[in-house]
């Protein structure tokens, strides 16, 4: 299975922000629609970085209180992993597993194709395998 047969069934919808913006702002974006991390894409289209839940976590220990004036620059990943359509199930799970990041962007050429999650490998893998199930069962089974 590859990483654009996930994008094909979950969709491309990819939320972004402006570095400009606050960390309050991004944890009001994370909770509407119940994701975890944003792309941080500046006025030109760039991709600059990731926001993530840890990252807001992290502006949380100076303080919580603050969120409102913390701007998104001063808080994001700058430095991207990302993943590409064709890469396959397992080497992407391994390269987020060994960077310790549980969302990674999706790139066709320059343009970012999508944005995945761990969670979105893991129910990957889990029909893959069922399905493979199912089929060696009907096999075994002589159907």
């Amino acid at each position: 299975m590859k990483v654009r047969d996930i994008l094909h069934a979950k969709g491309r919808q990819v939320y972004t922000v402006s570095p400009d913006e606050t960390v309050h702002d991004v944890v009001r974006v994370l909770m509407a629609h119940r994701i975890g991390a944003l792309l941080v894409v500046d006025g030109d289209g760039l991709t600059r970085g990731i926001i993530t839940e840890r990252d807001v976590l992290r502006e949380c220990l100076d303080g919580a209180d603050r969120l409102d004036q913390v701007q998104v620059r001063h808080a994001m990943t700058t430095d991207l992993v990302v993943g590409l359509l064709d890469d396959d199930l397992d080497c992407t799970m391994s390269a987020m597993t060994q960077h310790r990041i549980r969302h990674l962007p999706i790139m066709d050429g320059g343009a970012v194709a999508g944005l995945i999650s761990i969670g979105d490998l893991v129910k990957a893998s889990l029909d893959e395998t069922a399905y493979e199930n199912g089929f060696l069962r009907e096999y075994i089974q002589g159907r």
